[in-house]
């Protein structure tokens, strides 16, 4: 077996050498069929092969189970119908339960129980961030000590495939570091057999080899691989392609995190910002928005009359979804399949199909404010500055509020409801004790979320039928997020609303109000401009409205420090009664009684639930690879 090829199909995973069932597969076959690292290696053709695996180890958190978890913080809350996801063992404070050893159903996108590379199936559910990553991080390296013998290849071809292999594996590091903290960064091959004691590094010195990383690769692809001459060979099969403006986007990210609270206080003991990182943060998401503002990429903000398109489409032939926007996303699966149980955990039972159902909570949705640009300080109590009023709490809200939540009255089912029984159920029966507050099968909380579906995804409408091509899918990072990146790392490094990376032209506040003219709200007021303090909650707010139940949630109040916080570690509904004329035209005119919010759990949370527990197995296997505190 040649050298080359034997660590890659053994499956060697960093230190732990985990050997699958594929491995056996391979090693039954003849030895004649085995390829030579010459060939493997020698020209783009054969090597963007070997490289095109990675994109397989692109876990899709929103498609890799039946119903699929990934809103980790206070943002959403199930149905009592189930317990079996992570956000149980989350809201219970058992963050062991990441593992497939402490996982029984096999439920959870970050670990399972077995994984495999082979694109000839429909493998979604064995795909998971922990195997996945050692195993792309591995494969990385070996194709970076293979560069040398790529010698069939022009210099364009050369450096496409080195910037995908530096991508992705200071990506995976990335992903793992968010979760996990400082780890070793393998930027080499590590033997297959023998003692390995690679340290934890700090989260900064991480940071900082991904940062390496992540540059290079910048530097050498391109923004769009359509304008290249291997490119041309697939013309139009080139969206997913690592191209510069991801290498961009997720350098200015790791910049970022690195320079926020948490991942501060783990590299240097304080709980602050650190602005160096922030402003370094800062250039490079200028330099990727001075590319799409200059209009020389593929990339732009969708109108809010398509926004629907960075998370859904339907009756388009299973188009992935994503339009212009969507910035980083992996391969999908079997598009029906993967939509079948996904279209279906957010609607309740008497409308729909499965039983357990994933609500947002209401201190959450409280976070959409008013149309124009004011938060509401209190959901029960009126506040003449923004106009809002506790009578008529839908009224004159946030566009992104409709676009994303059903709140009680909306007209869910469009068409024809042929049991007369279920007539009453074609408006959403939010109001407490209404029918679609059914604890184990409907909302605890008084709203539904219809963000990532059609509002015709119900079982009189059938819009999650076959016919309908219903594919959904939540994109890494959209184009939206890097201006919210923008404006907090401007802010956070030059200390101020107006600050600016010197080669852009908007500061954090126009960056925001970029986002918020998009959806038609308001741009920022002013009595948020006198501090950095006082923006910094606006930037938060904003970033958890426009990013809201896309998985950004649990990470971002873990790495500002709050997730074991008050109030972050409530989970609320909303309590009301109808009052006066039921007006089926147009919901926000409905008036409500008693307003009123109830905590339905709170999670408690100390100082070890910033970071999660690594694999005991792992870290008994040497003193230097040492667990997180607390764990």
């Amino acid at each position: 077996m040649k050298q080359y090829i034997k660590p890659i199909i053994s499956c060697l995973i960093v230190w732990t050498c985990m050997v699958f069932s594929s491995c056996e597969k391979y090693l039954d076959k003849d030895p004649e069929t085995n390829i030579s690292e010459k060939e493997a290696f020698k020209n783009f053709t054969n090597f963007q092969g070997f490289t095109e695996e990675l994109y397989n180890c692109i876990v899709n958190f929103s498609n890799n189970y039946w119903t699929n978890s990934f809103n980790w913080g206070e943002d959403e809350i199930t149905s009592t119908a189930g317990n079996f996801h992570f956000i149980h063992k989350i809201d219970d404070g058992n963050f062991w339960g990441w593992q497939s050893e402490f996982d029984g159903w096999g439920s959870g996108w970050m670990n399972q129980s077995d994984f495999t590379t082979s694109t000839s199936q429909d493998n979604r559910f064995n795909k998971d961030l922990w195997n996945a990553a050692w195993y792309g991080i591995r494969k990385a390296n070996i194709g970076l000590a293979n560069m040398d013998k790529m010698t069939d290849a022009t210099p364009e071809e050369r450096n496409l495939v080195k910037g995908q292999l530096l991508f992705f594996r200071a990506w995976f590091h990335h992903r793992l570091m968010e979760y996990f903290g400082g780890l070793p960064y393998i930027d080499y091959v590590l033997p297959s057999a023998g003692a390995v004691r690679l340290p934890r590094l700090k989260y900064s010195e991480c940071a900082d080899k991904a940062a390496a990383d992540f540059r290079a690769a910048a530097d050498l692809l391109p923004v769009n691989w359509d304008n290249t001459a291997p490119g041309r060979r697939t013309l139009g099969k080139n969206a997913l392609r690592i191209n510069k403006i991801m290498a961009l986007a997720y350098l200015g990210k790791n910049y970022l995190w690195a320079g926020s609270p948490l991942m501060n206080y783990e590299s240097t003991g304080s709980r602050t910002y650190n602005a160096e990182y922030c402003k370094k943060a800062a250039a490079a998401f200028a330099e990727l928005l001075n590319l799409t503002e200059g209009g020389t990429t593929q990339y732009s903000l969708v109108a809010f009359t398509n926004y629907y398109k960075n998370f859904y489409t339907t009756g388009e032939g299973w188009a992935l979804p994503g339009s212009s926007e969507a910035i980083f996303r992996g391969p999908y699966y079997s598009a029906n399949n993967s939509n079948w149980g996904t279209s279906k955990q957010y609607t309740p039972v008497v409308i729909s199909e499965g039983d357990l159902k994933f609500t947002p909570t209401a201190n959450y949705v409280d976070n959409y404010g008013m149309k124009n640009g004011l938060p509401i300080p209190d959901i029960t109590k009126a506040d003449a500055e923004s106009g809002y009023d506790p009578q008529f709490p839908w009224k004159n809200r946030d566009p992104r509020f409709y676009n994303d939540i059903v709140f009680d009255g909306v007209k869910f089912v469009q068409g024809a409801i042929p049991n007369v029984n279920e007539q009453g159920n074609r408006y959403a029966n939010l109001y407490t004790g209404g029918s679609y507050r059914d604890v184990g099968t409907g909302s605890r909380t008084g709203y539904v979320l219809r963000k990532f579906i059609p509002i015709t995804a119900n079982k009189y409408d059938n819009g999650y039928d076959w016919g309908y091509n219903l594919h959904i899918y939540v994109p890494y990072m959209r184009l939206a997020d890097v201006y919210l990146m923008y404006a907090e790392a401007a802010l956070m490094g030059y200390n101020s609303p107006t600050g600016k990376d010197p080669a852009f032209s908007k500061n954090a506040v126009e960056a925001i109000n970029v986002i918020r003219a998009r959806a038609g709200v308001d741009a920022v007021n002013p009595k948020f401009l006198n501090s950095t303090e006082a923006f910094l909650q606006e930037v938060r707010r904003e970033r958890a409205v426009e990013l809201a139940f896309e998985g950004h949630r649990f990470n971002d109040l873990r790495r500002w420090l709050l997730l074991i916080q008050q109030p972050y570690t409530l989970k609320k509904s909303v309590e009301f009664d109808r009052t006066g004329t039921f007006n089926t035209a147009d919901p926000t005119q409905n008036k409500v009684a008693n307003l009123r919010e109830v905590t339905l759990l709170e999670r408690n949370f100390s100082e070890k639930h910033y970071w999660l527990p690594l694999k005991n197995n792992d870290v008994n296997m040497y003193a230097e690879f040492k667990q997180n505190p607390g764990w």
